[in-house]
């Protein structure tokens, strides 16, 4: 028992090396690229970009077909993936490629290419998964009051992003209010205004007809409504240091007068592009992804004294959210059936003995399983996830049922007449042919599911765990049971 304790903590100490993982990844011979230029950036220049992404991923034999969308993401084709909203600066292509085992290699060297063709933009290449799937694993998310400053808040962000740029397991990180934006603002001098008839209304008319275009007409084609959009041509849209000299009409006129008549300037300011909200609360995400071949779990335990140290200003809170958020809340989920399962088990087991040492024994003898799961999970290199959490608490209850078989022989032989030690011993041998062929035909019987990622962790979970567990049945459980009765050897 002394060996078993120190295996014990040397393989609990070695599952905290175990790679965790909420979901595992999918085997569809596709992956995303989400595509996200600086705000602000004009959907035709989007598209440009993604036309050159598209030449380079098409003139690779090992992709089939690339299929891209502009502004927003495709509709929701797999459940698992959320479309992204409306975006002029967004983009994202799907990727079809000829064997999935090759897109963990294109995705360094997309990676790559994106920062040396694309440097102002980012983009963020996603495989689907078998579970809930994110565009970005890692979230934080810092808010404050309904009208709470937004440059305090962008603060907080970048403090956030500061701290991923230093960490080699993060990925790409960004903050989703995203970039702010500058914007020309005319201030309208009502004075001089009221005199040549224009109101803030003409104004709006007038710069919005020079840069964005105004429709003036609808063309049918089939059964599609074309707008008719009347503008500026592309040089003096451009030349934003004339427009002191646009143009402004007023309907009350014949005549036109220039805008810089009828302002007082017009400067550059900078404004948030977009104001995300939590339960009414101003909120900002710092969003990121693991390295290639890294887990949340190892990016959230390397930054997490950082951001816990993170200094927030009264009235100002910081929340976990992301794949973290969903992994604490799906085992949450697990607790409310586990322990009436766990009371319902445990009250079978003293009223099937009708004493408390024989369901002691059992219970003292589970922890013991996560030697062989540990061990398992190392050997393989396959991470820990839910379902390897299933494939435990399914593991759990195989090896009570084979102690409860164990220890109900060795009742059966008390009741021939035999002494307390004798009836254990010979329990455990008689027990040893029927225990290992259950334990062998369930290890057999998830072999077949090795080669499949999502059911992979609850395969190793209870392979090895269940091949371990056959040990721990047949000797741990003798042992301890010798141990809390007191036996001693009969001498013949």
């Amino acid at each position: 028992m002394g060996v078993m304790v120190v295996l014990l903590f040397v393989f609990g100490v070695g599952f905290g090396q175990v790679k965790q993982l909420f979901f595992s990844d999918s085997a569809m011979t596709k992956f995303m690229i989400n595509y996200w230029a600086p705000e602000g950036t004009r959907i035709q220049s989007v598209s440009s970009d993604l036309q050159l992404a598209e030449q380079k991923l098409l003139a690779d034999d090992r992709i089939e077909s690339v299929t891209t969308f502009i502004g927003q993401g495709p509709p929701r084709f797999y459940l698992p993936v959320d479309p992204e909203f409306p975006y002029s600066s967004y983009g994202q292509l799907i990727v079809n490629v000829h064997d999935f085992t090759l897109i963990d290699r294109m995705v360094g060297e997309l990676n790559t290419w994106f920062e040396e063709n694309l440097p102002d933009a980012k983009a963020s290449i996603r495989k689907y998964t078998v579970g809930p799937g994110y565009t970005w694993q890692f979230e934080v998310r810092f808010s404050g009051p309904a009208d709470a400053d937004p440059a305090i808040l962008r603060a907080l962000g970048e403090q956030g992003i500061k701290i991923l740029g230093a960490e080699p397991l993060a990925g790409n990180a960004r903050l989703n209010w995203r970039q702010r934006i500058q914007k020309i603002t005319p201030v309208y001098n009502q004075e001089r205004a009221r005199w040549s008839a224009i109101s803030r209304i003409d104004i709006a008319n007038a710069t919005k007809l020079n840069h964005d275009g105004r429709v003036v007409g609808l063309y049918k084609e089939n059964t599609d409504l074309i707008p008719i959009i009347a503008r500026f041509t592309e040089s003096e849209r451009q030349n934003v240091g004339g427009l002191d000299l646009l143009q402004v009409r007023s309907p009350l006129a014949m005549e036109t007068v220039p805008l810089a008549q009828v302002t007082d300037g017009q400067p550059l300011q900078w404004e948030e592009s977009m104001i995300w909200r939590r339960d009414r609360r101003r909120a900002i995400t710092v969003q990121a992804n693991p390295v290639p071949g890294e887990t949340l779990p190892s990016l959230r335990n390397a930054v997490l004294k950082q951001f816990e140290a993170i200094e927030l200003p009264p009235g100002y809170s910081m929340e976990w959210d992301g794949e973290y958020y969903d992994t604490v809340k799906a085992q949450a989920s697990l607790v409310p059936g586990a322990i009436p399962a766990t009371a319902i088990i445990l009250f079978i087991i003293v009223g099937l003995f009708n004493a408390l040492r024989p369901p002691l024994v059992i219970l003292l003898v589970i922890p013991f399983a996560l030697i062989g799961i540990s061990a398992g999970f190392l050997v393989t290199g396959a991470p820990f996830g839910f379902m390897a959490l299933l494939g435990t608490m399914s593991l759990i209850g195989m090896m009570i049922k084979n102690s409860i078989v164990l220890l109900d022989q060795v009742n059966i032989e008390l009741a021939k007449g035999k002494n307390h030690y004798q009836a254990l011993q010979d329990a455990a041998i008689s027990r040893l042919q029927p225990v290992f062929l259950a334990a062998a035909t369930t290890v057999l019987g998830v072999v077949p599911l090795l080669q499949d990622v999502f059911w992979l962790g609850l395969s190793v979970a209870i392979m090895f765990g269940l091949t371990f567990g056959y040990f721990l049945t047949m000797v741990t459980v003798p042992v301890l049971y010798a141990i809390l009765f007191k036996l001693e050897p009969v001498k013949s």
